[in-house]
């Protein structure tokens, strides 16, 4: 059963479901990489848009808006012609991007130990019959 199917009760009682709701809501590709990008001070759209790779312009716009929901990034318009807008890493955004550091050093750490843990399963069960 999906999560969105999930009873109301049972998802109360899962200590795992706040966890669960925020990163449905702030994880993601690119949601991650702008957080990164604007965690170093105010940044532009285009330069948001040059700066992450692969990314278009309409999700772009879509992440932009989701994170400003979120009360993780702050839009300021500024009234020139034409106008300049800038987003801004909140506080909440900026305790995130240090969980964000943290999580990159854990993967760093252990990558090496995650691959060497696939090389044993995977010869582990090379030689077995299929399930």
């Amino acid at each position: 059963m999906s999560r969105g199917h999930m009873d109301v009760t049972v998802q109360a009682d899962n200590p795992a479901c706040p966890v669960s709701e925020v990163l449905d809501r702030v994880a993601g590709k690119w949601a991650i990489g702008i957080l990164v990008a604007a965690a170093e001070g105010p940044v532009r759209f285009s330069e948001l848009e040059r700066g992450i790779e692969g990314i278009s312009r309409r999700m772009l716009t879509l992440n932009l808006r989701k994170l400003e929901r979120e009360g993780l990034l702050v839009r300021t318009v500024y009234p020139t012609v034409p106008p300049r807008v800038e987003y801004e890493c909140t506080e909440m955004a900026l305790e995130l991007y240090e969980t964000l550091l943290s999580l990159v050093d854990w993967a760093k750490r252990h990558s090496g130990d995650i691959a060497r843990a696939h090389a044993v399963y995977d010869a582990a069960h090379s030689t077995a019959a299929p399930a």
